[in-house]
């Protein structure tokens, strides 16, 4: 049986994709392989009503409700491939399953490559952040530390960062990727910067507690916020041809299209404000409503 559409990805982007198009009463099957981008994260905020929540709840929450809707189907399996042999879309799971469906919309989220710092991973997600939006209320007033290794985030997150903290050090790690005038900025305002490579963060159970450098000297931390870049977590959108914007997501319309038809992309799929759990989940909204949209108009002109 062709669906109407196939969603690859089952966090917040996806999730509220295919409760749109249930609830707009389209056939979707939505795949999810169980291994969300936030699997770290403790908790989830700046969402109404679901403030604080545990990324797994939300997503329970979310199949739960989904489950009201007879023409959604959920499949824990992993896209590996997708095609367009003929009129419809192929998609071939890791299980060898093979699916069809008039459309996708893709939701399969990016990685995060994180910086090259020994031990980084013990603490990201419990101490160390990317998002200020996310997790700066919970470590506001505290002595920070900025872990940046590009000239972009350098120059750009300590600032974000001061709203929520005045007592941060930005860390470079060795990259000399500051200006002197961005260098002078910071000092000004009280923002210490230390360019040595850091050889060692210390704490105990993922709580940050010194950053130590190749120098071997050393500053007493509780937490902050490291710089990250991203990549695509899968090919599909580029093998399916899609193009993509300037920060390496998929170009996407208001209403989530890419430049091939029958293609949607929401979430941070398309753009890295998508982390944020509420801007994943309406973008996720957005794509549902534009494909239903060209569903609806492609059948009252054929």
């Amino acid at each position: 049986m062709i669906v109407d559409c196939a969603i690859i990805g089952g966090g917040p982007a996806g999730l509220n994709a295919a409760l749109v198009l249930g609830r707009a009463r389209r056939r979707v099957i939505l795949f999810d392989d169980n291994k969300p981008r936030n699997a770290v994260t403790q908790h989830s905020h700046g969402f109404i009503t679901r403030d604080g929540v545990r990324p797994d709840e939300f997503r329970a929450i979310g199949q739960q409700e989904l489950s009201k809707y007879p023409s959604v189907e959920l499949r824990s399996v992993r896209i590996e491939a997708v095609t367009k042999p003929g009129i419809a879309f192929e998609l071939v799971a890791d299980s060898g399953e093979r699916f069809e469906a008039a459309n996708i919309i893709l939701a399969t989220g990016f990685q995060e490559i994180l910086p090259a710092v020994a031990g980084i991973h013990d603490y990201y997600g419990k101490s160390l952040f990317n998002c200020p939006y996310c997790d700066g209320w919970e470590m506001r007033d505290k002595p920070l530390v900025i872990i940046v290794e590009n000239e972009m985030m350098a120059s750009h997150l300590p600032k974000m960062i001061y709203n929520w903290s005045r007592d941060i050090v930005v860390c470079t790690n060795g990259n000399h990727v500051l200006k002197e005038e961005q260098k002078a900025l910071f000092y000004k305002h009280a923002i210490g910067v230390v360019e040595e490579k850091i050889v060692a963060l210390t704490g105990e159970n993922g709580q940050l507690e010194r950053v130590v450098f190749e120098n071997q000297q050393e500053i007493k931390r509780t937490g902050g916020f490291v710089g990250i870049q991203w990549k695509q977590a899968t090919a599909i959108g580029q093998e399916l041809g899609c193009e993509v914007n300037a920060l390496g997501g998929i170009a996407i319309d208001d209403m989530g299209r890419t430049n091939i038809k029958g293609v949607y992309a929401a979430g941070d799929t398309s753009t890295i404000m998508g982390a944020q759990l509420i801007v994943a989940a309406a973008s996720g909204s957005k794509a549902a409503a534009g494909l239903n949209a060209d569903l609806t108009m492609n059948y009252f002109t054929e």
